[in-house]
């Protein structure tokens, strides 16, 4: 069984909205931290923003602070991811990813997510 599958992906145009959703199978969800990565081909998977497991504390990457917000339902097992603004810069596929364990400052480090997800298309034209 996949422990994490992304949703939510599709072609907006610039300045547009997506939602994406983490949906997670792992046995208790509230015991790790999420990310979310974006990455295009050719460049190194990015960093986009993390969320401790109680949803309490966030951190975003500076390219996309003030437009994403990370949000979670431990209860429904679901991570989201909420874009707005966006912008072509943002084309890319996103995966969500679980780590064990609190926010860190190693939290925006791919290195550190044992679980990832398949990935999902976001496009976004000018």
């Amino acid at each position: 069984q996949v422990p994490l599958a992304e949703s939510g992906g599709g072609s907006v145009q610039t300045g547009g909205s997506l939602r994406l959703s983490c949906a997670a199978s792992l046995r208790t969800l509230s015991m790790y931290s999420m990310g979310w990565f974006r990455h295009v081909p050719g460049k190194e998977r990015e960093f986009v923003g993390a969320i401790g497991e109680s949803g309490t504390m966030t951190k975003y990457a500076e390219s996309v602070k003030d437009r994403f917000t990370i949000s979670r339902d431990n209860a429904k097992k679901t991570v989201y991811l909420q874009m707005n603004s966006l912008k072509p810069e943002d084309s890319a596929v996103y995966y969500c990813a679980a780590t064990l364990g609190r926010l860190t400052r190693a939290s925006t480090s791919w290195k550190i997510y044992t679980y990832w997800g398949q990935g999902t298309q976001v496009a976004v034209s000018s």
